[in-house]
């Protein structure tokens, strides 16, 4: 079964521009957007069994994507209400 990727643009894409933006002008920004995208592409990996994780592995690489991602909503809300 193939397990998609999950691209922040996709998950957001009303904030598609402000994801832009704030790729080149946020340092802080661009770092965790880059987490994000490793994590992510790592888990999507390990899911459609390119790559061999344990559960735990696994569930831990989860919860710290959907911190980055939570983390990044805030940005993008914050910079929107700007």
């Amino acid at each position: 079964m193939q397990v998609d990727h999950h691209p922040l643009s996709s998950e957001f894409p009303e904030y598609k521009q402000a994801i832009h933006e704030l790729k080149t002008g946020n340092a802080h920004f661009a770092k965790l957007f880059n987490e994000y995208d490793e994590t992510d592409k790592a888990i999507n990996r390990a899911e459609n069994g390119a790559e061999h994780l344990g559960d735990v592995a696994l569930e831990g690489l989860k919860k710290i994507r959907v911190s980055l991602k939570d983390q990044l909503f805030q940005i993008l809300q914050t910079s929107a209400a700007a």
